[in-house]
């Protein structure tokens, strides 16, 4: 039972902020509101603790309030502050330097955003301006965000509601299908094809193998760029620094962001190969945006960058994925008519339900159990659950004690529901 002080505040929220979003919460019976969070742990208005493996799609990668990254602001704010985006920076420049360093090959020049919606509608506008074409090709279902153009390579559900789907300028092919791919590229007026390297909000279905690369050869044949959006697959989720380099996949436009803010400080970084970067030579003034490359912000990217290059990283991401995929396969043993799939590259993960909307009650009873993850809002079939990079061993086995509670409680539920609904037929 929510306390009085969380009833009211969820009432103000409805009343002042966003009345669809805060109601459809309460229908799916969770009343949260986030309080004081540290590490991979969120504690709600009430004070109940949460492991947090939605991590607001890997904004809070290394985890909440990193200690290192508030030391990195503190000490910033003795000197620094937002910075003017006319003029040249120590903090932009030398991120830049460090995200071309990372990123290695010409992937050179890097613009700036405050969000990944913006560093999407830039990643786009570079690509028209290098290939002088409009045409954008996405996958059907995506998600890149809410702003102008972001808005229209992402799924109808949001490009109708503002009237901003495009169909002259934007194509949408089915993920994993070539065949649809290379039919929208034929007539050689796409400017850019743009490919979560894992389509995050529709449920992070998997790259079937080759599939990514034979996407990068149709975008060469037919005069294409390739932007890869790694907003949510990046940062050493998968493994690996980017997403993309796990597929063998050199993209000519990247596009990072939430993880690489630390959630600490807004920032998006857009990193584009030398040969397509040309309107920052022709007109700098081409893409202004006040509070991209905010000074601050770089300062944090920068520490981020550093913590995810340490080398105890990569073996900790293994680990964690290892021991999450054999602790939900016996999960998924223990209920199969019920839990019936897991999709994985390193500690990006979908969890699989036969049942409509089924990852819906399962985040319900995650949430009554402690745990805070999210269904995919394009299939809710499926729960996104995104472990942290930095998560212990303890904690992992933690997580997967109250993963299994969840599951068995959500299966009676559902299936419950089920045989009930079944015998009402049957009776009639």
């Amino acid at each position: 039972m929510a306390s009085l002080e969380k009833q009211q505040f969820i009432e103000d929220s409805k009343r002042f902020w966003n009345p669809g979003k805060t109601q459809a919460w309460q229908d799916m019976e969770v009343d949260l509101v986030i309080d004081r969070r540290e590490g991979y742990f969120l504690h709600d208005l009430d004070g109940r603790r949460l492991i947090d493996v939605h991590l607001n799609g890997g904004t809070y990668n290394i985890g909440h309030r990193h200690p290192e990254l508030i030391e990195v602001i503190e000490r910033a704010m003795g000197r620094f502050d937002m910075g003017n985006h006319h003029f040249p920076s120590l903090g932009r420049t030398a991120l830049a330097k460090e995200l071309a360093r990372i990123c290695g090959g010409d992937m050179h020049y890097t613009i700036y955003g405050s969000g990944g919606g913006e560093a999407i509608d830039i990643a786009i506008k570079t690509a028209r301006h290098a290939k002088q074409k409009r045409k954008i090709v996405s996958i059907i279902r995506a998600y890149h965000g809410h702003t102008g153009l972001a808005v229209c390579a992402g799924a109808d559900r949001f490009s109708k509601l503002f009237l901003s789907d495009r169909p002259d300028e934007f194509t949408q092919v089915p993920f994993n299908d070539l065949n649809a791919m290379e039919d929208a590229m034929r007539a050689k007026d796409v400017a850019a094809v743009i490919m979560e390297t894992i389509p995050a909000t529709y449920g992070f279905p998997m790259p079937l193998p080759g599939y990514l690369n034979e996407v990068e050869k149709l975008c060469r044949r037919y005069d294409a760029l390739y932007i890869a959006d790694e907003v949510q697959t990046g940062l050493m989720r998968t493994g690996e620094m980017w997403g993309y380099q796990r597929y063998g996949v050199n993209p000519d436009i990247l596009v990072t962001g939430k993880g690489i803010c630390g959630g600490m400080y807004p920032i998006a970084c857009v990193v584009v190969r030398e040969p397509y970067a040309g309107w920052l030579k022709e007109d700098g003034f081409g893409h202004m945006s006040t509070m991209g490359g905010a000074e601050i912000g770089c300062l944090v990217a920068m520490k981020v960058l550093e913590i995810l290059e340490r080398p105890t990283v990569r073996p900790m991401v293994n680990y964690i994925a290892e021991t999450m995929r054999n602790g939900l396969n016996e999960i998924m043993s223990l209920y199969s008519d019920f839990f019936v799939g897991i999709r994985q590259c390193g500690v990006v993960m979908g969890l699989e339900f036969d049942y409509p909307e089924g990852a819906k009650p399962v985040m319900k009873h995650l949430y009554e159990n402690g745990v805070w993850a999210i269904f995919s809002t394009l299939d809710p079939r499926v729960l996104q659950f995104k472990p942290g990079i930095l998560m212990t061993a303890d904690l992992c086995q933690e997580l997967l004690e109250r993963v299994e509670r969840s599951i068995g409680l959500a299966r009676a539920e559902c299936l419950g529901k089920s045989l009930g609904k079944s015998r009402l037929r049957h009776a009639a």
